[in-house]
C-alpha cells in the first residue's frame, strides 16, 4: 500500500487525486465512493456527514455528499455521474468514521455511474498514486497526516 507524508493510499482503489476522493468498482457494476485519509487529516475530526439520498442523481464532477468538521464545510465532489443507490448510515451517525477508516467503514456513497468508462481513464490507480499525492501535498502545503 503507498503511503505518502504517513497517509495511506490503498493499491485496490481508483483516485481522483485533484478531489481527494477514492472509488472501488462493486461487483453489480456499481461504485462506492469515499474520502481518502488525505483528505480526511486535511479536514480535521469531522463532525458531519450529508449525503445526497438513495434515488437521487448526481451530476459528474458536482457534490454526491456534504462533510463538515470544526474548520472546514464542504462537498465530496465525484468525477462520476449517476443515481445514488446506497448512502452510509452509519457515517451519518458517526462521521468521525471518516476519520479513523476512510477506506472500510468511512465510505460515503455508492453510485450506479452512467457513463463509468469515460471516467476510470482518468483516475489514477493505487500502485500509481503516490507521486500524483506527492505533488499534489506539494501544492496545497500539507504536511501528512501525522
Amino acid at each position: 500500500m503507498p503511503s505518502v507524508r504517513g497517509c495511506n493510499l490503498p493499491d485496490g482503489l481508483l483516485y481522483d487525486v485533484d478531489n481527494h476522493i477514492w472509488f472501488t468498482e462493486m461487483d453489480d457494476g456499481t461504485v462506492k465512493i469515499g474520502m481518502t485519509a488525505v483528505a480526511t487529516a486535511m479536514a480535521g475530526k469531522l463532525v458531519a456527514f450529508t449525503p445526497k439520498r438513495v434515488g437521487r442523481s448526481v451530476r459528474a464532477g458536482k457534490s454526491c455528499a456534504t462533510l463538515e468538521s470544526g474548520k472546514w464545510v464542504g462537498p465530496a465532489k465525484s468525477l462520476a455521474g449517476g443515481e445514488v443507490v446506497a448512502v452510509n448510515d452509519d457515517l451519518a451517525n458517526d462521521p468521525g468514521l471518516a476519520n479513523d477508516d476512510p477506506y472500510e467503514a468511512g465510505w460515503l456513497v455508492v453510485l450506479k455511474p452512467d457513463d463509468w468508462d469515460s471516467v476510470k481513464g482518468s483516475l489514477v490507480i493505487g500502485s500509481e498514486v503516490a507521486s500524483a499525492y506527492e505533488a499534489k501535498m506539494d501544492a496545497e502545503g500539507f504536511g501528512g497526516c501525522n
